[in-house]
């Protein structure tokens, strides 16, 4: 088998196994994790409604980061996010880290979101 079907494969299968056991309701939505060589997104989402509650990320116009391949702009992002959950009156969620590891970039937005005032 090809290198990076195997690799697609096994993260398809990483983003199975973490989605099986998380489902966003309106009371705890979901923290959904986006994360590319140069940027990184983060979205509250309803999955009760299929809905998204709130937004965050290292591209646009309302962006603070210029770069998103770090973790400083991962930090940012955080508590962006943070932000505006909380401005929807959002105050517990649950965490959809998809197939990455919990390190590096993905971390450092958790716990920045975890400072804003979101509960895990």
């Amino acid at each position: 088998m090809d290198r990076q079907i195997a690799k697609k494969v096994r993260q398809s299968r990483r983003q199975h196994r973490v989605r099986n056991s998380l489902f966003g309701t309106s009371e705890r939505p979901r923290l959904a994790v986006f994360r590319s060589n140069k940027h990184i997104y983060a979205q509250v989402i309803d999955d009760a409604k299929g809905v998204t509650l709130a937004s965050a990320g290292s591209i646009g116009k309302n962006s603070a980061t210029k770069y998103g391949g770090n973790k400083a702009a991962a930090v940012a992002i955080g508590k962006a996010i943070a932000e505006a959950a909380k401005a929807k009156g959002i105050t517990k969620i649950c965490f959809d880290r998809r197939h990455y590891k919990y390190h590096g970039r993905i971390k450092a937005l958790a716990d920045a979101a975890r400072e804003g005032g979101l509960q895990f």
